[in-house]
């Protein structure tokens, strides 16, 4: 019993706060309810099919291949993959960090996966399209220019900056996610 309130806490205070939300001022209780209920019903269509093609992809996809194209010897080919796998996705930054975990398992590069995550976050064609329509291809255009080297440079630093041993914890967190 105590282990399920210390990992929901989280969840159980929010839902108090609501509660006490509701009873305090019923209109904006309701509101965050709905809210609540539109992001959640949004992530259960969102993270099966993510789930699914990373089984595929823990299932169908070598751990040399992997290696081989986004692994420490890639050089510019991991960084472009990276970039092109992370700007292919249409859904939203929390379905990145599944994929970034089986990444690890698979043995690719952490600044590879640091550039994966921004282009997930930053580059993605969707958005790419939507601002096209919307801000002109001179708006969009300049913007990705300006994120590609972005995102390169922090993650390169970020992988710089964070150590050995500190990398290796994170990859053994993802080793240990499906345990």
């Amino acid at each position: 019993m105590k282990l399920v309130l210390k990992r929901y806490r989280a969840f159980i205070i929010t839902v108090i706060a609501i509660g006490f939300l509701i009873l305090f001022n019923r209109q904006i209780g309701l509101k965050a309810v709905n809210i609540s209920a539109n992001s959640f019903i949004e992530m259960m269509l969102v993270i099966p099919p993510v789930f699914l093609l990373l089984g595929l992809l823990d299932v169908w996809v070598p751990r040399e291949t992997m290696v081989r194209f986004m692994g420490e010897g890639s050089g510019i080919k991991g960084v472009l993959l990276s970039l092109l796998i992370g700007s292919a996705a249409a859904c939203p930054l929390y379905g990145a960090f599944p994929v970034a975990a089986v990444f690890m398992k698979k043995g690719v590069k952490f600044s590879n996966i640091l550039i994966f995550i921004g282009a997930w976050s930053t580059t993605k064609i969707p958005m790419f399209l939507f601002e096209t329509a919307s801000l002109g291809v001179k708006f969009a255009v300049t913007r990705l220019l300006i994120d590609i080297p972005g995102i390169i440079m922090i993650a390169f630093v970020l992988s710089k900056l964070i150590s050995k041993e500190e990398v290796q914890k994170i990859y053994q967190n993802a080793e240990n996610i499906s345990k």
